[in-house]
């Protein structure tokens, strides 16, 4: 947990300070740093549950192919 907490840490970090290098607003910076993380942790589950999804598909695919003498 502690790593996952300093993950956050540096990430928010890194996308405030892109932010405001990039616009020099320190609000916009806050804002982008608070919103991209939340939506990229969907879009992470999101992402995840399409490639379970792809190897559950593939799994049973495999079980009905005959195996190779």
């Amino acid at each position: 947990m502690l790593k996952t907490l300093t993950f956050a840490c540096v990430h928010f970090s890194v996308a405030f300070t892109v932010t405001w290098l990039l616009t020099g607003s320190w609000v916009v910076g806050g804002l982008i740093a608070l919103v991209e993380p939340a939506i990229n942790s969907v879009a992470y589950f999101l992402h995840e549950k399409a490639w379970e999804r792809l190897r559950r598909r593939r799994d049973a695919r495999d079980r009905r192919l005959p195996l190779a003498a």
